[in-house]
């Protein structure tokens, strides 16, 4: 399984130039693709899903060239857009039974069992009469990776998927993906640095519309190893330690700004070794786009 991208562009008629010569390539198992809110995720994850075509560039799945043969992509692919909206007044069972119905399951018995099954899968089969407005956001969640999951596609596409949801639900949610993962090409399109480090053996950073970086999720913190530094100070003077150093984030802890540096030897001023993580690589990414 393959998912090859080239040089795909796509820009707006606002004159918004949403993707910029984007390629990748994507194999079997769970891929991050990890930026801000408009970096351009949204738009690459609607053009692979064959929602809008792109200006140029060219998209493969294993045989299939997508953008001459979308229909042949849709087949066997499941999509988990980042605004999932649902009948509020219908049950989990019967909205999956039509949707496995729309997805060509047209025997009943199989149909059946299929909605079953994949109500099993996440953990909604005790609540599959309950209607859908019932629902929490965890559970509406899960009940959108069961309607991508209808017909077993070998790529799959969730986009934002735990955005706005607690601990508990999002720790669910990252055991039911790594699953998904295993049989098929998986992209998690999010924001969330956390979601990409947990579950994902390959990544790349999106940027205004570029790819700016890619790379295995531990390879891209450990090349940091040894070039970051971190201190507390104080509020009012965040400035003055930004003119001074290359200073790629700050954050609250215990009270205080600690702020986060990034230098080739140890800084003067009382700074201390940090260990890196994915974060700080990209903060660091943010920092110079």
């Amino acid at each position: 399984m393959n998912l090859e991208i080239k040089n795909l562009s796509k820009t707006y008629p606002n004159g918004v130039q949403a993707l910029k010569n984007v390629s990748l390539n994507v194999g079997k198992g769970m891929f991050g693709l990890l930026g801000q809110n408009g970096a351009g995720k949204s738009t690459l994850m609607r053009t692979i899903a064959t929602l809008q075509d792109p200006d140029s560039g060219a998209i493969h799945f294993n045989e299939i060239n997508v953008l001459k043969s979308p229909e042949a992509l849709r087949k066997t692919l499941g999509y988990l857009p980042q605004e999932f909206g649902v009948y509020p007044n219908v049950t989990a069972e019967e909205l999956l039974t039509h949707i496995a119905d729309m997805k060509g399951i047209v025997h009943k018995g199989e149909r059946k069992e299929t909605v079953e099954a994949l109500l099993q899968k996440v953990n909604l089969y005790d609540v599959r009469n309950k209607k859908l407005d019932g629902y929490s956001g965890g559970m509406k969640q899960r009940f959108g990776i069961a309607q991508a999951l209808v017909g077993n596609p070998e790529l799959i596409i969730v986009d934002e998927p735990t955005a706005g949801l607690d601990p508990m639900e999002r720790n669910r949610f990252y055991n039911l993906l790594s699953e998904l993962g295993e049989n098929a090409v998986v992209i998690l399109s999010t924001h969330i640095v956390e979601d990409v480090s947990t579950l994902c053996s390959d990544m790349a950073i999106i940027g205004n519309g570029e790819v700016v970086l890619t790379g295995k999720p531990d390879e891209v913190q450990e090349a940091m190893r040894g070039k970051l530094y971190e201190m507390p100070i104080k509020k009012n003077e965040l400035v003055a330690y930004q003119e001074k150093f290359k200073v790629i984030s700050q954050r609250f802890f215990a009270g205080k700004l600690m702020i986060t540096v990034m230098a080739d030897d140890m800084p003067s001023g009382g700074f201390d070794v940090k260990a890196p993580s994915l974060e700080d690589a990209y903060f660091k990414i943010l920092s110079e786009n």
